[in-house]
C-alpha cells in the first residue's frame, strides 16, 4: 500500500493484489510506527486501505499472487491460480513466512507473550524477567540488547555454545546463561526446563527462519541475499531488484520485521517504479 500510493498520486493505474496473511497478526498492537504507535494490527492495514482507495486509478484484488512471467514488454502474474492480470511494472510486497523452534507452548504464544523484536514489544513488558530462547548467533544479539527492556536470561537450550569472548559480553550486560534444555512453555510465558524448573517470564524473545511468501520473485528469477533469518529479494538503494521493472519492498527484500521501515521502503519502491515509467529502466 505504501508503494501504491506515491503511483496513485502520480495518477498511474494500480492493482494491488492482498493475500491478506500479514506477518503481524497474530500481534493484538503494532509499536513503534509514528502516529500509530499502540493500534492493533489489523487497523493500522485497514486505516492504509481506506487512504489508499479514494484514488481513481487503485484497484483492490483480493487474492494470493502465484508465478509471474515476462513477454512482450509486461509481467503476467497468477492470482489465486484463477486469473492472471498484467502490468509494466512489478513492486514485489508479499513478505515472510516465520517458522519457530519447534518447542512445544511456544507456537500458541506466539505475538502475544512470545517475539522477535525487543523494539515493537519490549516496552509493553514494563522491566519484567525477559528470556531469550537460543536458536543461533542472532540469538546473542537479542540478548545484548535486551537487559535494557528488563532483567534478562538467555537459553542455550543445546543449540548454543558459547566462547570466554561472548560470555564476558553476556556477563557484562547482567545476562542470565541457562544450559538446562528447554522442555516447553506454559503460562503467560513461562519455561520449564528438563529438570522440572520453571522459570516464570513476562515476555520470551526467540529468532525465527523466515522463508519468502509467494513465487513471483523466484519464478522471474530475481536475485536473493541470504540473511541472517533466511533469503531475502536482492534489492538496490532504489529497491529495483535484480530484474528491471521488478521492485520489491518490506520483509521479502530487508533482514527484519518493522511495519515503519517496511512502509518507508514500499515508498521508495514506488517512486523508483514511477520514475522508471518516466525515463526507463537502468540496466540491471
Amino acid at each position: 500500500m505504501a508503494a501504491a500510493l506515491p503511483l496513485a498520486r502520480a495518477r498511474r493505474r494500480i492493482l494491488v493484489v492482498d493475500g491478506g496473511q500479514r506477518r503481524n497478526r497474530f500481534a493484538d498492537h503494532s509499536h513503534g510506527f509514528l502516529t500509530r504507535d499502540g493500534t492493533p494490527a489489523a487497523e493500522v492495514a485497514a486505516i492504509g486501505r481506506a487512504q489508499l482507495m479514494p484514488y481513481g486509478t487503485v484497484e483492490w484484488l483480493e487474492g494470493e499472487a502465484g508465478a509471474a512471467t515476462q513477454a512482450d514488454g509486461a509481467f503476467h502474474v497468477e492470482i489465486g491460480g484463477r486469473v492472471t492480470r498484467s502490468a509494466r511494472r512489478l513492486v514485489l510486497a508479499t513478505g515472510v513466512v516465520d517458522t519457530l523452534p519447534p518447542v512445544p507452548g511456544l507456537h500458541e504464544r506466539w505475538g502475544r507473550h512470545v517475539f522477535h523484536c525487543p523494539y515493537c514489544h519490549g516496552y509493553e513488558l514494563d522491566q519484567g524477567r525477559i528470556g531469550v530462547l537460543g536458536t543461533s548467533a542472532l540469538s546473542l544479539h537479542q540478548a545484548l540488547l535486551l537487559p535494557d527492556w528488563g532483567p534478562t536470561a538467555l537459553f542455550l537450550d543445546e543449540t548454543m555454545t558459547l566462547d570466554a569472548a561472548q560470555q564476558a559480553q553476556l556477563q557484562a550486560r547482567g545476562v542470565a546463561v541457562e544450559t538446562t534444555p528447554v522442555e516447553r512453555i506454559v503460562g503467560r510465558a513461562d519455561v520449564v526446563l528438563r529438570d522440572g524448573r520453571i522459570v516464570a517470564l513476562a515476555g520470551l524473545f526467540t529468532v525465527t527462519e523466515t522463508a519468502l511468501a509467494g513465487q513471483a520473485a523466484a519464478s522471474l528469477g530475481c536475485g536473493f541475499t541470504d540473511g541472517p533469518m533466511g533469503p531475502v529479494i536482492t534489492t538496490d538503494a532504489m529497491k529495483a531488484t535484480t530484474v528491471p521493472g521488478v521492485f520489491a519492498c518490506g520483509d521479502a527484500a530487508r533482514a527484519g520485521g518493522s511495519v515503519a521501515l517496511a512502509v518507508s521502503d514500499g515508498t521508495v519502491a514506488g517512486v523508483a517504479a514511477h520514475q522508471s515509467l518516466v525515463f526507463g529502466l537502468r540496466a540491471a
